[in-house]
């Protein structure tokens, strides 16, 4: 059995079984976290995330440039942001499990986490209208797939 570690109430614990976040893996330093399912605390640390004006804006053009992703220079060109705000800005949005980032040369360039957007999405509109036919369930997933 592996043990898993992960953000809670109390600060970084271990236990047997992680608890239910973001399906994907990040790191923070040295500890892995298994990321399984959606969280209540993630899904408020996201929002928290999105509910500054600059990093919304900064999403939001992760999310225009698609796979891709973009430079963090071109980021903040295309924002005018200073590369220290910046830089404090994608920090939060990769603790918040919506971005990725990867080393291209010089480079790091930065993508949005479409399943972590789409599984926030889902998260919120999961009982919508109490399991009654609603507009949300026709909601198209990232990319303009449908559901």
């Amino acid at each position: 059995m592996r043990a898993a570690f992960a953000f809670g109430r109390a600060g970084l614990f271990a236990s047997a079984d992680p608890p239910a976040i973001f399906p994907q893996s990040l790191k923070y330093g040295m500890v892995a976290c298994t990321l399984a399912r959606m969280d209540s605390n993630l899904v408020v640390r996201a929002l928290g995330a999105l509910a500054h004006e600059s990093r919304l804006a900064i999403f939001r053009a992760l999310v225009v440039a698609g796979q891709d992703g973009l430079p963090a220079g071109e980021i903040a060109q295309q924002l005018g942001l200073a590369p220290s705000s910046l830089s404090f800005h994608l920090k939060d949005l990769s603790h918040a499990g919506l971005l990725t980032s990867r080393q291209d040369g010089r480079f790091v360039i930065y993508t949005a986490n479409f399943d972590a957007m789409t599984d926030l999405i889902g998260f919120l509109t999961e009982n919508c209208c109490a399991g009654a036919s609603c507009a949300a369930i026709d909601l198209p997933t990232a990319c303009g797939g449908k559901r």
